[in-house]
């Protein structure tokens, strides 16, 4: 970084890293619009207090973002560079789309937010939020968007489910707070094992067995099933949130996902309503979501039921190293001399063949397969495969053999 001009935590995106991102946001955008959604984009920066005033942001995540004054004339406000996309697509549904009864949006774009050292600050997104509707239908409808993105780039999605509402409901009955609760979250996702002893020893004597099981991942309905015989006798707060989990994992299985649940899942412990998901690809988690209820009304409107998820194109980038973009030039074309008439014989030639869908290359080296074309005021020699060279007069000519060999 010493030697680098770019500000840390910046990345620049090469040819090939581009090349991936777009494989991506095409397969996202397809996914999206194959399931009634439509896209949007929101401003880059934003105003403080949308993130503040209802407290939409954890303080972790408040600490990290960009922000600054905003001048206009003798005063100014303050404003942050985007730090999330959920929150201005409510605001943006809030002030633009209110009156629509369901608002299926998604979206391709960045969130900036400060990190130490050159790590990445600057991150790129792939998300989507369904406002108006939610349990069961839409929280399953996004799971199977978040799985056919990673199906359509060649990769098995493996799903983990899990409930905020399961912990919340026993951590008030211990008698624990709400930012008591934040704090114990955290550490049961840290893997502190004196956690859950603590909350053992504050719930009412012989209120529940097999408190262990809150820290532990098992395999759909029967994880679930065993959950539910542990926690809900002596906490049956956990009946409604267990009942969704078990919908959405007996749908997913019936459909060939078969989901992991869980319990302790998710960092924004606070901001979920409802059931939450990842979605993983060979180990790596490549998208996460769930229901957040409460949003809507926080931004500023009434109550109105909403879930969604992001998919983090980095991660996703990372395991697409050897994809290949079809953008690449296919035919190279030369002039066999410099003088104008010849170079004239190549843009005839390349304007043909890019009219025909063709991709062309005329300066520089080709980046892939392809063929190889002189031209000249004369005709036009055309290498093949096997080393010889056919000779056409016509740019027609040499549209339809191109063609041809790209059938072959």
């Amino acid at each position: 970084m010493e030697d680098s001009m770019r500000p840390p935590g910046m990345r620049d995106m090469l040819p090939d890293d581009m090349e991936r991102f777009r494989i991506i946001e095409s397969a996202f955008r397809n996914a999206c619009l194959g399931w009634g959604y439509r896209e949007v984009r929101t401003p880059t920066i934003e105003r403080l207090h949308l993130f503040t005033a209802a407290g939409t942001l954890s303080p972790q995540m408040l600490d990290r973002v960009y922000s600054f004054l905003d001048w206009d004339g003798w005063s100014g406000e303050r404003v942050v560079l985007r730090p999330d996309s959920t929150i201005p697509v409510a605001r943006l549904y809030v002030e633009k789309l209110k009156d629509v009864r369901v608002a299926k949006l998604f979206y391709v774009q960045s969130v900036l937010r400060f990190a130490q050292g050159d790590d990445s600050r600057e991150d790129w997104q792939c998300g989507a939020e369904l406002i108006g509707d939610t349990y069961p239908l839409g929280d399953l409808e996004l799971i199977l968007i978040a799985c056919e993105v990673l199906q359509r780039l060649g990769f098995a999605p493996e799903i983990k489910l899990s409930d905020p509402g399961i912990l919340r409901a026993v951590l008030s009955k211990a008698g624990y707070q709400q930012v008591e609760q934040l704090s114990l979250y955290d550490r049961l996702l840290d893997g502190d094992s004196n956690a859950l002893t603590e909350v053992q020893e504050r719930l009412p004597r012989g209120a529940v067995a097999g408190l262990e099981m809150l820290s532990m991942e098992g395999d759909g309905s029967a994880f679930l099933k065993n959950l539910r015989s542990v926690l809900e006798p002596g906490i049956p707060e956990v009946s409604s949130a267990v009942d969704e989990l078990t919908t959405i994992a007996d749908v997913l299985t019936g459909i060939g996902h078969s989901p992991r649940i869980a319990p302790a899942l998710v960092r924004n412990f606070e901001y979920y309503t409802g059931p939450v998901f990842h979605v993983f690809a060979g180990g790596t988690k490549i998208a996460g979501g769930g229901r957040y209820d409460a949003l809507i009304s926080q931004v500023g409107q009434q109550s109105i039921p909403a879930s969604g998820f992001a998919l983090e194109m980095e991660p996703l980038a990372s395991l697409l190293s050897g994809a290949e973009s079809a953008a690449r030039p296919q035919v190279a074309i030369r002039p066999s001399g410099k003088n104008g008439a010849d170079i004239g014989a190549v843009f005839a030639l390349a304007r043909a063949l890019r009219e025909a869908g063709v991709n062309v290359q005329l300066v520089g080296l080709t980046n892939g397969p392809g063929r190889e074309i002189v031209a000249s005021a004369d005709g036009f020699s055309l290498a093949s495969g096997d080393g010889k060279v056919r000779r056409l007069t016509r740019v027609d000519e040499v549209v339809r053999a191109v063609a041809d060999a790209g059938h072959d």
